[in-house]
């Protein structure tokens, strides 16, 4: 709940104009200051004064109406996380949010007996100017990038490094995009990860830790000396999979503060299991594998039903060679969670290392058929499949080369399985394509010279 105030607080005109802090409208113990109806809208003041003193004329309310006040209209309540929240946005309504994305707006909350089109068609008569249209824009990059239509890529990165980008817009769909060895996905996160922003800064910083070239990863060493601890925590996370580079190099002093703030971080809440989850993935991330599954024991006792842990627990288990362990952590997560995609792919994956072909291909459909995105369950069907039933496993590995358009491997797999299956020539097209986006990929070459000198 507080993440959803301070959030929407974060995109707030007001506070972005630097002439608004919590104290104007609340008291340090939290007491809201105009809770009495003649004072409703003082907490505008004096910023909006020649608003406030004419409400009616724009707020299109009767003067002693609920829908007079400032906070009706641009601070509604709704009810999330079982608690009834202000939207502390401050933005003004907008229906035509409820329309394409079902989003609540200010207007129908209290005209229940109207529905969006007829508050949108109003706001629309009475402000000339739309402005409804920036929030839209940005709701449809949001909204593509959690159906993972990926059609508006190139349009959700320029967003993200743009100047007028609101911050937590941005960090949002720094987490939503997949990252890959796309130089443009990571040029953009290199752009992020210097936002004025901590919040955009940290997120950036985060998604960096995919891509380990020198560039990125001195980026995130960089990062551990930054201003902000968020920042910092997420860079020494970041590197937590790194763990030479944190043992050395120029940074390794700010890397080791860093590092203890992280620790320090996830020790907070000892008696929350995501904090135990957290800081098994640490020591997952680090190779220390008894440390992450004495972790992961201690997050299951507090929540036992928590799939997220038993997959992960599984695949330290199967790091450390105990297939029995992992089995029965992936088992017991989809007795949880039987839809869960990771518990069966990661089954699957167990499955096939076990030469039960059957059920390995039954659990990676399952993962498939649970998360349609899943490339790698596609791909690793493409060769489980390819042994006996070349057609269908060259259908999954395309899927997976559309799913992952950017991933030269799966590309170079799909141009692999294609030459198997006799078509040659898009197979060669397929190698072409790699090796000019991706020159330093050398299988693709190799193949490419290949199969060009048996034509």
């Amino acid at each position: 709940g507080e993440n959803y105030t301070y959030t929407s607080w974060l995109m707030s005109p007001c506070v972005k104009s630097g002439k608004l802090d919590c104290l104007h409208c609340h008291t340090s113990s939290g007491r809201y200051r105009f809770k009495k109806d003649e004072d409703a809208n003082k907490a505008c003041l004096p910023c909006h004064e020649e608003r406030v003193n004419h409400a009616p004329a724009h707020t299109h309310h009767e003067e002693k109406s609920l829908g007079n006040r400032c906070i009706s209209c641009h601070m509604p309540m709704t009810s999330f996380a079982r608690m009834n929240r202000s939207d502390h946005s401050m933005l003004p309504p907008v229906p035509a949010s409820t329309m394409a994305y079902r989003s609540p707006n200010a207007c129908n909350l209290c005209h229940t007996d109207k529905d969006a089109a007829w508050a949108d068609k109003l706001v629309r008569e009475w402000r000339p100017r739309d402005y409804q249209s920036p929030l839209l824009q940005r709701a449809s990059l949001i909204d593509a990038a959690r159906k993972r239509d990926w059609s508006k890529r190139e349009e959700m990165l320029q967003y993200i490094t743009s100047k007028d980008r609101d911050e937590v817009f941005a960090a949002s769909l720094i987490r939503l995009i997949p990252v890959s060895s796309d130089p443009i996905i990571g040029q953009a996160l290199l752009r992020a990860a210097g936002d004025p922003s901590p919040l955009v800064r940290a997120a950036a910083t985060e998604a960096l830790a995919t891509i380990p070239s020198q560039q990125s990863l001195q980026t995130i060493a960089a990062a551990t000396g930054d201003e902000f601890r968020l920042v910092r925590v997420r860079a020494a996370a970041a590197l937590s999979a790194y763990p030479d580079l944190r043992a050395s190099g120029p940074y390794q002093e700010q890397i080791r503060k860093a590092g203890e703030e992280h620790l320090a971080s996830l020790a907070a809440w000892p008696d929350q299991w995501t904090s135990r989850y957290n800081l098994g993935n640490y020591h997952l991330n680090r190779g220390e594998l008894m440390e992450a599954v004495a972790c992961y024991d201690r997050a299951l006792a507090i929540e036992p039903r928590a799939a997220m842990v038993l997959v992960n627990a599984s695949i330290a288990h199967a790091r450390m060679r105990n297939d029995k362990k992992a089995e029965e952590s992936l088992e017991k997560a989809l007795e949880t969670a039987p839809d869960n995609a990771a518990a069966h792919f990661n089954l699957g994956l167990l499955r096939a290392e076990q030469n039960d072909q059957k059920q390995a291909e039954l659990q990676l459909k399952a993962a498939l058929k649970n998360d349609p995105q899943m490339a790698q369950a596609a791909l690793n069907l493409c060769v489980l499949l390819s042994k006996d039933r070349l057609e269908e496993a060259v259908g999954f590995c395309r899927d997976a080369a559309r799913l992952r358009p950017d991933d030269p491997k799966v590309a170079y797999t799909l141009a692999f399985y294609l030459r198997q299956k006799g078509e040659t020539a898009e197979a060669i097209a397929a190698l072409k394509a790699i090796v000019e986006k991706h020159p330093g990929y050398q299988d693709a070459q190799m193949l490419l010279r290949e199969m060009s000198a048996a034509e």
